[in-house]
């Protein structure tokens, strides 16, 4: 049992209103938004340069091969540790997020410890940026148009790296981000009657500019 099932519809605030209706719900990938959002990898690294620098540092002053090994072993259980609890907070964020696109909408559902709903309508939301990950899984971040503004500290992991000064919001991690973007750019046309343009082969943190945009060949 979660929080989810006790909402009128799982990952929004309430009944939707008259004529309109739910496209499509998602959630993060855990293991793409603790590489992506919590830097597992790179924090790796850095646990792995520093278990070469005890090693090295205990040789440079004499001390046999064994013992320097044992030395930059102390490091690993702190590595495990520190790993183990990003890794834990992305599978946890992942749990407890739903985003919801509707016809009218974006709704992000997030929040471990506090819950939160943003509600996004088509009306505020100026642009998107689209970047991509492996196997087809990608962030799609939404610009909003001024004065529209939410805290990254409101948002944060689900907002855009390094948009501090006009923090935006991101659903991050999703799987087929490709299908995603296209739903709410289709939704967008049908609701507020911006024209969705084409772009080729996205890569990661490339920028759609101040139209949404879709996936070549998702246009009908």
């Amino acid at each position: 049992m979660s929080e989810h099932d006790f909402e009128p519809i799982r990952g929004l605030p309430g009944e939707l209103p008259p004529g309109e209706t739910l496209l499509w719900q998602g959630a993060p990938n855990w293991w793409r938004l603790a590489q992506t959002a919590f830097h597992v990898r790179l924090v790796a690294g850095y646990f792995a340069l520093m278990l070469l620098w005890r090693a090295a540092g205990a040789t440079a002053h004499g001390e046999a091969p064994l013992v320097a090994l044992r030395a930059a072993l102390l490091v690993t259980p702190v590595a495990f540790a520190g790993l183990g609890l990003l890794c834990l907070f992305a599978w946890l964020n992942s749990r407890t997020t739903v985003y919801s696109i509707t016809s009218r909408r974006v709704v992000m559902r997030f929040g471990v410890a506090f819950t939160k709903a943003i509600n996004l309508p088509f009306t505020v939301i100026e642009g998107a940026a689209l970047s991509t990950l492996p196997k087809g899984a990608g962030d799609l971040a939404l610009s909003l148009k001024p004065p529209n503004k939410i805290a990254m500290l409101q948002l944060w992991p689900h907002a855009r790296p390094w948009r501090l000064s006009r923090p935006q919001p991101t659903l991050r991690a999703v799987p087929d981000i490709h299908g995603v973007a296209a739903i709410l750019a289709q939704a967008m046309k049908a609701e507020v009657g911006i024209e969705p343009s084409r772009f080729e082969a996205p890569v990661r943190g490339a920028a759609m500019g101040g139209r949404l945009t879709e996936p070549q060949g998702a246009a009908a």
